[in-house]
């Protein structure tokens, strides 16, 4: 490919998200405040470029990566539990809040697929927020039903660590999928209107919340388990399960996720920061010092955009158009691919898809009409439920004894 021909796709790539811009499905931006200046927003003004203090997301970088709509994760770690870890979350809520007050000209808060669309008439960027970890609502309906009161629109049934109703993909089995409860938290999700995220769950957790569910499904930030043989990743047949749910699988940029290479060597590098006294997931600079001496004496594979492409490929093959998306997870991750370093790197991805025959139509379904399509089923299936079913009281004893 020409350098005139790559400007070109480029050039067309940027149009493209001028009319169709990203809806994301997954930023770590609060947890990285909470982080690194304990929500100190006058410490990190992202009107400002914030890459000089390690952050992968600002304001004027999402302006220069098209996105129009941006998922924030309220997560909080799974060392965090009980009521702590309630607290965290709300905390996280809030400076989800404070960030759309401070930036009014910027950022709408968005609690509907029609409030997305307002935003872009606006051009706002439109925040949704995502609570990544069933951990976060301390095995409670009544404190799943605050979060969505909150504004909170998707539920990661879990992240890295069980839940006592949930397998994760990276923790040993013990339900084997979902508990009863955990049926019950999926069914309660529907009926609020909070989209499940299957993101960070064993394969057999995103089956049992396929059988069960009855709005469409989303993976926030997970990519193509047959590109790239992780555990968080998703498989062929629950890939291919999606068209008849009509959820969304949003891939995600981690190199670890998407890089065959890079699985073996974030193992050793997780290691090595355990070894530093630092929690694997550290991105702060001390953090990322460690990683970076690391990386001094054990290169690390890098991926790019056409690493992440090489899942959209198979993920559009095997799930269909209408169920793909992207799910970066800026902010919640050591490493990024060259070419998408940071949330101005969306463009490359879109060029990227265009050099390999991707057309308009499909390109703005990936990038903005997905997403919004599945919040508004998800409402309207909440429409229905709520006509039929009250607020489950279930509680944990109960159902799983």
């Amino acid at each position: 490919m020409t350098a005139t021909t790559a400007a070109g796709h480029l050039a067309r790539a940027h149009e493209l998200l001028a009319a169709h811009p990203v809806v994301d499905g997954h930023n770590d931006l609060p947890w990285a405040l909470r982080q690194q200046v304990r929500y100190d927003l006058d410490r990190r003004d992202i009107a400002t470029d914030q890459s000089g203090a390690g952050l992968h997301t600002d304001l004027p970088r999402l302006r220069a990566g098209g996105v129009g709509a941006q998922f924030w994760s309220v997560y909080v770690r799974t060392d965090m539990a009980g009521d702590e870890a309630v607290s965290a979350t709300l905390e996280q809520i809030d400076v989800v809040r404070q960030l759309v007050n401070r930036y009014p000209a910027e950022l709408r808060l968005a609690l509907t697929a029609d409030d997305m669309e307002a935003a872009r008439a606006e051009g706002r960027i439109a925040s949704l927020m995502g609570a990544e970890g069933g951990h976060s609502i301390n095995c409670s309906l009544a404190t799943l039903r605050a979060l969505h009161r909150l504004g909170v629109r998707y539920m990661t049934l879990t992240h890295n660590d069980n839940v006592p109703w949930a397998d994760s993909a990276t923790d040993e089995p013990v339900a084997n999928g979902l508990t009863r409860f955990g049926e019950e938290v999926v069914r309660e999700m529907n009926r609020l209107g909070m989209l499940v995220d299957l993101s960070h769950v064993s394969a057999d957790t995103m089956r049992d919340a396929l059988r069960v569910t009855e709005a469409p499904v989303i993976f926030s930030h997970s990519s193509a388990r047959t590109v790239c043989d992780h555990p968080r990743n998703i498989p062929d047949d629950v890939l291919g399960s999606l068209a008849a749910n009509g959820g969304v699988a949003m891939a995600t940029f981690v190199p670890k996720f998407v890089l065959p290479a890079a699985v073996e060597w974030t193992r050793q590098a997780d290691e090595n920061m355990r070894a530093n006294g630092l929690h694997h997931l550290d991105t702060t600079p001390a953090g990322m010092a460690v990683h970076r001496a690391f990386e001094e004496s054990h290169p690390r594979p890098l991926a790019t955009a056409a690493t992440v492409a090489d899942h959209l490929d198979h993920m559009r093959e095997v799930a269909g158009i209408d169920h793909i998306g992207i799910g970066g997870d800026f902010d919640g991750t050591a490493f990024t691919p060259e070419d998408l370093a940071d949330v101005a790197g969306y463009p490359n991805l879109i060029a990227e898809l265009l050099r390999r025959g991707w057309s308009d139509s499909d390109l703005a379904k990936l990038t903005w009409q997905n997403a919004v399509r599945v919040l508004r089923a998800a409402e309207d299936a909440a429409r229905r439920l709520q006509t039929v079913r009250a607020p489950s009281i279930a509680t944990l004893d109960q159902l799983d004894g």
